[in-house]
């Protein structure tokens, strides 16, 4: 399969690409290179490779939710300018 100036036409205008007319023979070129490497890979025989979700078939480890670090609010609160015992205060802005 080849792609010609035709369908690189069709593609540029589904893809709602503007090719500048000095560049249309240099991106065949170039779209007919990708497609005959395309073309090569899929000579390989792949008839003994079984089909696979993931490529590292990795086990997802699942490790309990637990707490490592604990809660910095008395030092963030005092941080701020303005603060009661939960919250940070701030002015208001909209009416």
């Amino acid at each position: 399969m080849s792609i010609n100036r035709k369908e690189l036409e069709e593609i540029a205008t589904l893809a709602q690409l503007n090719i500048p007319e000095s560049q249309v023979n240099e991106i065949t070129i170039s779209l007919n290179q990708v497609v005959a490497m395309i073309e090569h890979i899929n000579e390989a025989d792949t008839a003994a490779v079984k089909p696979m979700a993931h490529p590292n078939d990795a086990v997802q480890l699942v490790r309990y939710d637990e707490v490592t670090d604990g809660s910095h609010k008395d030092e963030l609160l005092a941080l701020a300018t303005q603060a009661d015992d939960d919250h940070y205060l701030v002015p208001k802005v909209i009416d």
